[in-house]
């Protein structure tokens, strides 16, 4: 349990500016529908962020996680400085190749009328990927202040940017159009004061990592490069193939989907927006992650280290399940919130968010499960898992989104998810077993479900806004109670809930 409450700490540390910095973000695009009344204006903005991810897997290529795995039997000035210089090089030449290729980029992507906004995603993808060893120094460290500072304040520049150049000096522009802010705005820029906000926050967030980019030596390791790079390059198998799973229905929706141009922009507009709402469990996961990755590593060579992973999975699995069931029973406030807002476009997409949620649920499990070929070094496993995954993904999309539109993308979603976790927990059993409690956290995810499936037959029978709440609240309560009950033992162990549990 000792390793659980470590993993707490450093989940509180590196976790918490994650889900603030995330949730900020998270807060400004779910502000499009305020703004923009048309879901087709925000089309070409989730055209952009879903390109945005598959860019970051190839220009970081996996270095991260290898920079963890390798500072456990290399020196990490060495090491550091090895990764670092690979990086940086490797960032200037796909940065160059992006300028070099944006008129071709921009035409694929339906972008041909804003290539603007390719040099700007440009920018955005540059300083990013070379904060990413920064980063990973901070956590490897144990530096958590200063990671959640710069993580942060990034963020906060990000909204600030928006907020002004989208509500505050458009209407002093439009009053004083002959002073200097009001020559210097650009109101047809318009959505892409999104773009500029990011690549203003990506900035400061270098910036405020200078110190330990002058901490650089340029010195290089061939030998050691090779290593890292045996053991990395699976890893971008896996991120590639992930981000297929994750943004694929998003960037060929408007390629499949048989509709009129417009009709197909507005309901991507639609579906980009509604799956924010889902991925609300992957900020948690995202948190988990940054804390639970170095720590894993640190553990392997631990003799219980097995059974310190299972009970990390099960209080993760239960962490999940209280999100999933936050989201579904509850999603009809997002509902009321459009509607009044006059903004009822969005509404009709919301049915898919459960869906959506239990998938990411599943992603997150899987992600728990992926250590086994990251400590035994079978990458290349875990790619082919991914790979399997993006087949379903890639197959699915085409067969149902021309028939069931964004409800189509979210089954293939759902579906491809479930079988990468499947295949992993499987294949994981093999080479690295651990003796995780399969029948407790399976039963865990059908009650959930059996619980959403519970209210909405409530609700279908009496549609009254507080009736809702009340038994959405009341729902969430018995399964607090449940959890409480069986896991009463293991909760007494934990920091800060064990002291409200008698």
């Amino acid at each position: 349990m000792s390793g659980i409450k470590k993993l707490a700490g450093q989940t509180l540390w590196y976790g918490v500016p994650t889900i603030a910095s995330r949730f900020l973000g998270y807060l400004m695009n779910l502000s499009l529908p305020l703004i923009f009344a048309q879901p087709s204006k925000t089309a070409d903005l989730t055209q952009v962020y879903a390109i945005i991810p598959f860019l970051n897997v190839l220009f970081t290529y996996g270095l991260e996680t290898a920079y963890f795995r390798f500072s456990q039997d290399f020196d990490q000035k060495r090491l550091y400085n090895t990764l670092s210089v690979s990086l940086i090089g490797s960032t200037i030449f796909f940065t160059g190749l992006l300028f070099v290729f944006k008129d071709n980029i921009a035409e694929w992507a339906n972008l041909d009328k804003h290539p603007e906004y390719i040099t700007w995603m440009a920018g955005i993808i540059f300083f990013d990927a070379i904060s990413t060893l920064a980063f990973a120094r901070l956590r490897q460290e144990n530096r958590p202040k200063r990671y959640a500072f710069a993580r942060i304040a990034g963020v906060i520049m990000n909204i600030l940017v928006v907020v002004l150049f989208l509500g505050v000096i458009p209407k002093y522009a439009q009053s004083n159009p002959d002073t200097f802010i009001g020559t210097f705005y650009n109101k047809d820029i318009g959505i892409g004061y999104y773009l500029i906000g990011n690549l203003c926050g990506s900035i400061l967030t270098f910036l405020i990592l200078w110190k330990e980019f002058r901490q650089v030596s340029f010195y290089f390791d061939r030998i050691l490069w090779k290593k890292v790079l045996r053991y990395a390059y699976p890893l971008v198998i896996v991120g590639m193939g992930g981000m297929v799973n994750d943004m694929l229905s998003r960037l060929i929706y408007q390629h499949v989907v048989d509709l009129p141009e417009q009709q197909a922009k507005h309901e991507l507009g639609i579906f980009g927006n509604i799956y924010r709402l889902a991925v609300l469990i992957t900020i948690m996961i995202q948190a988990f992650r940054m804390a639970a990755e170095p720590f894993f590593f640190s553990q392997s060579k631990n003799d219980d280290a097995p059974k310190t992973y299972a009970r990390i999975m099960k209080f993760f699995v239960i962490a999940c399940c209280f999100m999933f069931l936050l989201i579904s029973l509850y999603i009809d406030i997002f509902g009321w919130f459009f509607e009044a807002i006059d903004k009822a476009a969005w509404v009709e997409g919301l049915n898919i968010v459960p869906l959506l949620a239990l998938g990411n649920v599943f992603l997150g499990i899987y992600y728990n499960l992926s250590i086994w070929y990251k400590l035994t070094n079978k990458n290349m496993m875990g790619a082919l898992i991914t790979i399997g995954g993006a087949v379903i993904t890639i197959v699915l999309n085409i067969i149902l989104i021309p028939q069931w539109h964004y409800l189509g993308a979210a089954i293939a979603t759902f579906c491809c998810y479930l079988f990468m976790m499947i295949v992993s927990y499987l294949m994981g059993q093999k080479y690295y077993p651990v003796p995780y409690a399969r029948k407790k956290l399976i039963a865990y995810i059908v009650l959930v479900v059996l619980i959403y499936a519970v209210h909405r037959g409530f609700i279908y029978l009496w549609d009254n806004r507080w009736f809702n709440i009340g038994m959405a609240t009341a729902l969430l309560l018995a399964f607090t109670a449940f959890v409480t009950k069986m896991e009463r033992k293991e909760l007494q162990k934990l920091p800060v809930i064990g002291r409200f549990i008698k």
